[in-house]
């Protein structure tokens, strides 16, 4: 196996402070994760049902992107991508089941760029992928959460796991990770903080309690456009990707479509909730005007859209995630960026504002120019990678796949911003395919070796049962 040396050198940045070059305190950051979050947030136009008013509050305070994009559509490469500076292509990680730890040397990800810089860093909740998360990069880290309470009935439909709880908020894993973040804002330091919370939900099983449900009465919930039509013109991988007689057919035939977006409304609104409880701590520490917060959705999430359900494709409802920068001294509040970026960027932006030197492996581009001026010049393109050579451009106005087999996807988000419509096989557009094909990583790396990692979830709800 091919192993990812450390980096050697370290690329050579100027060192200022956020605000004022004079003014050499280091900033806190407050880096908030959350798993599953799809553009269905208030401050993005996702889908108008839902209820987050704390993720609104906390856009309004700084930039929003409204183009915001993963590296991957899953957990583990998404996440191992944003935190190491590495790529899919580059790492070979491509799969939630590939472990990085032994390929990935502990020199890289932005945990330790930080310490190194004098950082406290401390964290709680899923950064990295759960089943191959690296404790020994933080100073100190919440590793055990405990344990939500599971329904005792119906579950749901098939793999689409769902149901309201008779609980308080209080009983859910997403409390004590909050609740350790709130610790740790009030805590006094010598030293300046990295401090990471990492949100499970809306990740599945959609079990939160019933007064979230209640948020979202099922007789008002619109359902996602998703015509039958619509994977006629998508080529074999893309179909294969969708998996329509999967997930979506067994939604399909229950009937319980309109449950299923309820749902999910419900996760995010209880997560929205949780980040409030955050936000709030945040203001009344004595660092609120020295902490840079970003916020970040690990990658989207399908509910039938193109019959598919889950992440896991290169379309825009699975590579479209949230991300907020709050920048004190730099950032302008109510502010939006419609340029096109991907969370590669996220790493170097904060080492950059930071005033650490950005480490030469990081693969991304600093986003500072877009927090000063949202309308500045921007040519770094959004990439993402779904497997082997599986590849996704997207600009301001288009988005191209390539699939491993060759087959290609193109669509014109200005005319098409559902991509119902394949523009690939058209001669007209074999021009622009070239243009955007030179976007996409011409490097791709052997897949790293492949673990049965035990799947957290699924563990819980054996000693659950047990324990029942």
């Amino acid at each position: 196996m091919t192993r990812i040396l450390p980096t050697l050198g370290l690329t050579l940045l100027l060192t200022v402070s956020v605000g004022n070059a004079a003014d050499t305190k280091k900033p806190n950051v407050l880096f908030i994760a959350v798993d599953d979050l799809n553009d269905w947030v208030g401050f993005l136009d996702g889908n108008a049902q839902t209820i987050t008013p704390n993720l609104d509050r906390l856009a309004a305070r700084g930039v929003k992107f409204n183009r915001a994009y993963c590296a991957a559509p899953l957990c583990n490469p998404s996440r191992t991508a944003l935190m190491t500076g590495l790529r899919p292509s580059t790492s070979g990680v491509y799969t939630n089941n590939n472990d990085w730890r032994p390929t990935i040397s502990e020199d890289l990800p932005l945990t330790t760029t930080f310490r190194k810089a004098g950082y406290d860093v401390v964290g709680s909740g899923k950064i990295y992928h759960e089943s191959f998360a690296r404790r020994s990069e933080w100073d100190d880290f919440l590793a055990n959460p405990g344990k939500d309470p599971v329904p005792t009935g119906d579950t749901g439909v098939g793999g689409i796991k769902f149901a309201p709880l008779d609980c308080k908020d209080e009983d859910l894993r997403e409390w004590k990770v909050i609740n350790y973040g709130i610790e740790q804002l009030q805590k006094k330091r010598e030293k300046p903080l990295l401090l990471t919370v990492g949100l499970f939900k809306p990740h599945m099983p959609w079990n939160v309690p019933r007064k979230y449900y209640d948020l979202h009465p099922l007789d008002k919930i619109v359902l996602p456009e998703a015509p039958p039509e619509d994977l006629a013109d998508i080529p074999p991988a893309g179909i294969k990707m969708a998996k329509p007689d999967g997930d979506h057919k067994e939604i399909l035939e229950s009937g319980r479509w309109k449950e299923a977006v309820q749902a999910y409304l419900a996760a995010i609104s209880f997560t929205d909730g949780q980040i409030g409880r955050l936000l709030d701590a945040l203001d009344k520490s004595p660092e609120r005007d020295n902490t840079i917060i970003v916020l970040w959705g690990d990658h989207g999430w399908h509910l039938g859209e193109k019959q598919h359900w889950r992440k896991f494709s290169l379309w825009e409802e699975a590579t479209r995630a949230p991300l907020i920068w709050v920048v004190p001294g730099l950032t302008k509040p109510g502010t939006a960026t419609d340029r096109t970026v991907d969370f590669m960027s996220i790493y170097p932006t904060l080492t950059d504002l930071a005033g650490i030197p950005t480490p030469s492996h990081v693969e991304g581009k600093s986003l500072r120019p877009l927090l000063t001026d949202p309308k500045a010049e921007w040519t770094q393109p959004a990439v993402t990678t779904f497997g082997f050579n599986n590849h996704a451009g997207r600009t301001e106005g288009w988005r191209y796949i390539r699939y491993a087999n060759g087959d290609e996807e193109l669509y014109d988000e200005t005319a098409d911003p559902k991509e119902w419509t394949n523009l690939a096989t058209r001669p007209e557009h074999a021009t622009k395919k070239a243009e955007l094909a030179k976007l996409l990583p011409t490097q791709n790396a052997k897949e790293v070796a492949r673990q049965a990692a035990p799947n957290p979830n699924r563990a819980q709800r054996r000693a659950n049962a047990a324990a029942n």
